[in-house]
């Protein structure tokens, strides 16, 4: 090669260089702009507000249901996403919807705190708010006629024949309950209300929400494991027992980060359907021991209701049934976890109808 041929071909690998080099530095400029532009902020007067994004414009983290599509928040301020409370976005209906079933939890509390709750107060309420149809009118019959609780529905708590230590000692498993729901659902509202900001957050919020869950399945069983099995403690020990150890046992698994991801949803599910299966067991320990007791109706009608809200909820949550069908059409209203979380509110309600059932029935006969 002779020295004119050498220089030319030197000055052509420089202006490869040259190119690629700008190549680079073009594609790493595009990059910053379009992170940039995912990040841009809008200023209105003095509020600076922030931009929805879509489901490809996620970090990994955030990635969880590919079939809503829009309306997500992204590494948010925590001031930004507190107010994002007032604001529409996919999570919206999912932080209002426990937030209020907190709200309603907190209230029943209060009032029974007050005072001696009544069954037939919860169900004129239910009867008042939910209109009955002609299935839910027989099993409302058949819990309002049985004689105990006619007698109940007609005396005060002054009336009734309990003691306060009696009173005192029987009610701790209701609040247990009602401390459990109220945790559960102020922890679920407040993940689904920040977990916008960081990915530590996110991690952190979810593990909380789980636990939260956790602590809800197992404070359910207080209140008909201790009222039923009162006069055998070997029985509220073995059975509050095991749900405890099975809800330890779950929340050392689901604290590992891997199983917070969207792929292990149904594995999450299963766990929390094998803590309310448990439930089984009890449950048929004790209509076989009170099989003859007026008030079995009534509080199988309350359960039943709660296990089928439970298992409504999980079948919505792990299918994400509707947005399946129908990606983008159910981003802001309708999706399957807020439909999840409608009916974990119903349970909850109908829980604490068998509750109610169970102290007054408890607190009327005593061990």
């Amino acid at each position: 090669m002779n020295s004119i041929d050498g220089s030319v071909w030197k000055r052509r690998s420089k202006e490869i260089c040259c190119d690629d080099d700008k190549s680079q530095l073009l594609v790493a400029s595009i990059k910053k702009k379009n992170k940039n532009k995912n990040k841009k902020t809008v200023n209105q007067g003095t509020r600076t507000e922030y931009p929805l994004l879509r489901f490809e414009d996620l970090p990994e983290y955030m990635k969880d249901n590919e079939f809503i599509l829009n309306y997500y928040r992204a590494d948010w301020p925590l001031k930004q996403a507190l107010f994002s409370l007032f604001r529409w976005h996919n999570e919206t209906l999912n932080v209002w919807t426990h937030l209020i079933g907190f709200v309603v939890f907190v209230g029943l509390t209060i009032t029974n705190v007050m005072h001696v709750p009544q069954v037939s107060q919860f169900l004129n309420l239910l009867t008042w708010s939910f209109p009955l149809g002609p299935g839910a009118n027989a099993s409302h019959n058949s819990i309002m006629d049985t004689p105990k609780l006619i007698d109940l529905k007609h005396e005060s708590p002054l009336d009734m024949d309990i003691g306060p230590p009696l009173l005192a000692a029987t009610r701790w498993p209701f609040f247990v309950f009602l401390g459990g729901s109220m945790f559960c659902l102020l922890s679920s509202s407040t993940c689904h209300l920040f977990g916008c900001h960081s990915h530590h957050l996110n991690l952190l919020l979810l593990q909380m929400d789980y636990v939260g869950i956790t602590i809800m399945i197992i404070t359910s069983f207080f209140p008909p494991i201790y009222y039923i099995f009162q006069c055998e403690p070997i029985w509220q020990f073995v059975y509050l027992g095991g749900i405890t150890a099975m809800g330890v046992f779950t929340v050392i698994t689901l604290l590992a980060p891997a199983l917070s991801s969207g792929k292990f949803r149904s594995f999450r599910a299963f766990l929390f359907m094998g803590m309310g299966l448990f439930g089984l067991v009890p449950a048929v320990h004790a209509v076989v021991v009170n099989w003859h007791e007026p008030q079995r109706n009534g509080i199988l009608a309350y359960e039943t209701a709660m296990a089928v809200s439970y298992l409504t909820g999980t079948m919505f949550y792990i299918s994400r049934i509707p947005e399946r069908f129908k990606p983008g059409w159910f981003d802001l209203a309708g999706h399957s976890h807020q439909i999840f979380h409608c009916f974990v509110i119903m349970g909850a309600l109908a829980h604490y109808g068998a509750a109610l059932v169970f102290l007054e029935f408890r607190g009327q006969v005593g061990c």
